[in-house]
């Protein structure tokens, strides 16, 4: 397809959301840019917008236009920056994905990329679903469990994470300290709303804890982390949360079942931009340290 101009028109429309506001942005007359639209939407075969009163809405086939596009955009302006030689910084938005509770896995990486890249803004999505990296849904992802196998994604060890059943000084104080797993009776527990994901601990309390035993429920992790620090049930946290804070006890023996491998995954198309680049380096850097 050979409609670069008209690619770059539609995006721009998708991005401010009018004609108009399009149009200035491109030096264009508003013809010109409605004009560009029927002529994609020609050899598309569909529609990519939706007009209304407001503005343009995106089709289903608009988002995927507007996926396509912005991976360019990216693409093209890596390749200008590396050409004129002279950009000493990397500046707009950098999105990672990561489940939520190995997100304080990254901050000591986040805060060196922006100490060296200030005008890039970090964007993180903590959240159980996979962003598809192939329309450009995130730059990065930090994923756990299976090694992936998508063929156009680049994929690297982040090492292994372990899990633990935890509870605090002030749930201790109030319930005592269970002996072991046959000693839950009369105790509470903090867990999940989903009882079906990625997480390696989750097979173990859809086994062992019954709905009676549940005094906390949360998809958020940041929610469940502060109810088991309140003292309000036990609960599972990654080793690297828990041992580093005060007040945490490990409730169980360490299990292997309860570790996961991490894995640090990239589209090929962008691995090699400034951007991507920059953001691994710090992480692999903080990783090492």
């Amino acid at each position: 397809m050979d409609k670069w101009a008209e690619l770059r028109t539609a995006y721009q429309v998708a991005k401010l959301g009018t004609v108009s506001a399009a149009a200035d942005m491109l030096g264009f007359h508003r013809a010109t840019v409605n004009r560009h639209i029927d002529v994609l939407e020609a050899e598309l075969g569909g529609r990519l917008f939706i007009r209304h009163a407001r503005g343009y809405a995106l089709t289903e086939l608009g988002e995927d236009v507007l996926r396509v596009a912005k991976k360019t955009e990216e693409l093209i302006d890596d390749l200008a920056g590396r050409a004129q030689g002279a950009k000493t910084q990397i500046e707009g938005e950098i999105k990672l994905t990561i489940l939520a509770p190995f997100a304080g896995l990254l901050m000591e990486a986040l805060a060196s990329f922006r100490a060296s890249n200030p005008n890039c803004l970090v964007h993180i999505d903590a959240s159980e679903d996979l962003a598809r990296l192939e329309y450009g849904e995130a730059h990065i992802a930090l994923r756990a469990g299976g090694k992936p196998d998508h063929p156009d994604y680049v994929v690297s060890s982040f090492g292994r994470v372990g899990f633990n059943l935890y509870t605090h000084d002030s749930y201790i104080r109030r319930y005592g300290l269970p002996k072991d797993a046959s000693d839950f009776d009369g105790h509470h527990f903090v867990v999940p709303d989903a009882r079906e994901g990625r997480l390696p601990y989750l097979p173990w309390i859809n086994d062992h804890v019954r709905p009676d035993m549940v005094a906390l429920s949360s998809r958020r992790a940041e929610v469940n982390r502060a109810a088991i620090n309140a003292g309000i049930g036990m609960g599972f946290l990654g080793d690297h949360e828990a041992q580093p804070r005060d007040g945490f006890h490990r409730v169980l023996p360490p299990n292997k079942a309860w570790t996961a491998p991490l894995w640090l995954v990239t589209h090929v198309d962008l691995h090699r931009t400034e951007k991507v680049q920059a953001m691994l380096g710090s992480i692999k850097s903080a990783r090492q340290a």
